[in-house]
């Protein structure tokens, strides 16, 4: 049991970790804070003055803010419907004995350690060019024209590559909650005659109803700040600027740290939203 001077000495321990850790998440957002509230235009005069919501007015009353945000949801919610359906799907097939399931699974998981850029570049240059990409020459094959996907389907292609992306992390996720389900029960529904939709309704999926919350949330925190996909595929035209692209071009193309800085904090707000919002849904309705 624990005594009053452990828990002390433990605290004293802590104590420097947790200030560090507190300093690296509170300073970027201090002076995100800062700068928000004024005009810094670094290569054309510097600090310029305070500015009060000026760079908030100016950033949420612009044309692109609201297709942005339009965009960064439809990609979020697309991502994590792939990523959840088909993880569960995954997760169930790899809990199931076969040949080589180590070697398998390692294969299943190896996209997640992929960087972003260089499966956006696979996929933009080996898949999806629509002159000799591997779809390309599918679609020949089959007698139909080529797609150019990342003009044409521009939204669906970049759904697809995050998707692809983060389908292991969901899955790996989901396949530790699936190993922990109780055998027994699902023998005891089997024997009692149920059906396997029945089983995977009523038994598996309560089960993994916190494997999803955490997927949810932690791909939220991650799939708002999609940048890289963007960057090297399309450069955020045709209809894929998000929200984190469109604080990159503010900041850096048009040198505006003040206006991109306000953008940073809207991103926060809508990350927590978006956050808290499907928290509460996914765990209350599976839950239930």
């Amino acid at each position: 049991m624990a005594t009053k001077a452990s828990r002390s000495a433990a605290r004293i321990m802590m104590a420097p970790a947790v200030i560090l850790l507190l300093g690296w998440m509170l300073v970027p957002l201090v002076m995100t804070l800062w700068f928000s509230f004024r005009t810094y235009l670094p290569l054309r005069g510097g600090d310029q003055g305070w500015t009060g919501f000026d760079n908030y007015v100016r950033f949420v009353t612009s044309s692109s803010f609201w297709p942005a945000i339009s965009t960064t949801l439809i990609l979020l919610g697309g991502v994590l419907i792939i990523t959840i359906v088909l993880g569960i799907l995954l997760a169930m097939l790899l809990d199931q004995p076969m040949w080589g399931q180590g070697v398998v699974r390692i294969l299943v998981i190896a996209p997640f350690f992929v960087m972003p850029t260089v499966s956006a570049l696979v996929w933009k240059n080996i898949f999806m060019d629509p002159t000799n990409g591997l779809f390309a020459h599918l679609w020949k094959f089959f007698g139909a024209d080529p797609v150019s996907w990342l003009s044409d389907a521009s939204v669906p292609s970049i759904i697809l590559i995050v998707s692809w992306q983060w389908l292991p992390f969901a899955t790996l996720i989901l396949l530790t909650a699936i190993q922990s389900l109780d055998g027994e029960q699902m023998e005891a529904a089997e024997m009692d005659g149920a059906p396997p939709l029945s089983r995977f309704w009523h038994l598996t999926l309560p089960h993994l109803s916190r494997a999803i919350t955490i997927v949810v949330l932690i791909q939220t925190i991650f799939l708002l700040a999609i940048f890289a996909e963007i960057f090297v595929t399309t450069g955020g035209a045709f209809g894929t600027r998000t929200l984190s692209y469109l604080i990159y071009q503010r900041v850096l193309e048009s040198q505006n740290i003040g206006l991109g800085s306000a953008g940073g904090v809207y991103a926060i707000i809508l990350a927590n939203i978006v956050a808290i919002f499907l928290m509460r849904i996914v765990g209350k309705n599976l839950d239930n």
